[in-house]
């Protein structure tokens, strides 16, 4: 049976916090909704401190800071997008139109058709999240979105000049330099300056997931994403110095970030807590991550893999790494998860950065029903069908007879003015009450 040596903190801790998230992000949304810009240019002052003459970059402002970041990020930048953009068209070539004849002279297909248009939040703050741009804008261009349009926060005051390069070389259309609440309600809402898109994707803080999940319904989003996730999962060959750089890695991200080992090794388990410690004290982000190990660190210790599936497919992490003999074992048998690293060699860095897969992967527990975003979260698969006459014939009669058993008439009356018309029959609305049984 399952042990857990370190637990988290009792999620009635955080359930008070999000119902003030829930209020806040519904006031934001009610008053952009009513205001338009004007509430966009006032949030932007309170939250941001951020009050340009437009939030929209100007072709001039996108080249002056493109000039402003190094060659060699620029290089960098492409080579990460490029990582992106040829995993999305793979994945994409996965996605085929459907048209098959299942009965004689009956046609049904399928079509999968790109949404129109598409707004990505890139978020900043404490992380200018460059990867972000690359994940959403490159994705979307690569699914075949008409129209992409991306929000990002001001860093310390001002655009990120490498932000606005990703988003530039991924292929957005419009940028604007807008964060938080409002941004994703003026993409959703639309204001006069900013045309209204049909779907919302992109991470960001507990607000703008919020937000999205408020808005879903107006619009698309690609999925409910709250704080990022790490799972370790370790066997006795496992490092314990790499199973606290990889925890501490994803516990940098905020204050309530989960990061949780299962492990059949009791001595790993029992070194963990020590080499975080060693690490906390020379890691930059030591504020942020020591507080999300202290709160939401767990350490599981199970008696076999067969237990460690169990568990993990329990918690549903949105990133699990495992350090294992042989990796490969989960990758067969485990099913709930956001995105599955692979052996020692490779890491959520990697997946969150420049890999190729995407790293808008669900939480909380969301692997259980969904994957992350990628190409085909942009795509509609729309169905179609076709008869020839004499199909359509026998389809109507099986349909005649089972609208009648539902009592829709109207139904029944379809089906029966193509038997009719198509095949003489004598059915249908013009016919007594007793023939409709």
């Amino acid at each position: 049976m399952a042990t857990c040596l370190k637990r988290r903190v009792d999620d009635a801790q955080t359930d008070a916090a999000d119902a003030k998230v829930r209020q806040t992000v519904e006031e934001i949304i009610a008053d952009v909704k009513a205001r338009g810009d004007k509430a966009v240019r006032e949030l932007s002052a309170k939250f941001d401190r951020w009050t340009p003459p437009g939030f929209r970059l100007s072709e001039e402002e996108i080249a002056g800071f493109l000039r402003r970041v190094p060659e060699s990020t620029i290089d960098d930048i492409r080579f990460a997008q490029a990582q992106i953009r040829t995993f999305a068209e793979h994945q994409k070539a996965a996605l085929s139109d459907v048209e098959v004849e299942i009965r004689p002279g009956v046609k049904l297909g399928h079509r999968n058709i790109p949404v129109e248009s598409v707004g990505c939040y890139v978020p900043g703050g404490r992380y200018p999240m460059v990867a972000s741009a690359h994940m959403s804008i490159v994705t979307a261009r690569v699914a075949g979105v008409r129209r992409v349009i991306a929000c990002t926060p001001p860093t310390a005051g001002m655009p990120h000049p490498e932000t606005i390069a990703a988003m530039t070389l991924g292929g957005a259309d419009e940028i604007y330099v807008l964060g938080g609440v409002q941004a994703v309600a003026a993409m959703a809402l639309g204001t006069e300056s900013i045309a209204p898109v049909d779907m919302l994707v992109g991470p960001g803080n507990a607000y703008v997931a919020e937000a999205k999940r408020q808005l879903f319904g107006r619009v698309g989003i690609d999925l409910l994403a709250g704080p990022t996730e790490i799972l370790v999962i370790a066997d006795d060959s496992a490092d314990v110095e790499m199973v606290a750089v990889d925890l501490l890695g994803q516990a940098e991200h905020g204050p309530t970030s989960p990061a949780i080992l299962i492990t059949t090794s009791r001595a790993l388990a029992e070194a963990l807590p020590e080499e975080i410690e060693r690490q906390l004290k020379v890691l930059p982000t030591a504020d942020v991550a020591g507080m999300a190990w202290r709160d939401y660190g767990e350490i599981i210790l199970v008696g076999s893999f067969e237990e460690a599936v169990r568990e993990g497919d329990r918690v549903a992490a949105e990133h699990v790494e495992i350090l294992t003999r042989d990796p490969r074992w989960f990758l067969e048998r485990m099913r709930n998860y956001g995105a599955l690293f692979l052996g020692p060699e490779t890491n959520v860095a990697y997946g969150d950065k420049v890999i190729g897969t995407n790293h808008t992967l669900p939480t909380r527990g969301a692997a259980r029903y969904t994957g992350g975003l990628w190409v085909g979260k942009f795509m509609k698969t729309c169905t179609w069908q076709e008869c020839t006459p004499a199909a359509s014939v026998e389809i109507g009669e099986y349909c005649s007879r089972l609208c009648a058993i539902e009592r829709f008439w109207g139904h029944k009356e379809q089906a029966d003015l193509r038997l009719r018309r198509y095949g003489g029959r004598n059915v249908g609305l013009h016919t007594t009450e007793a023939d409709h049984g």
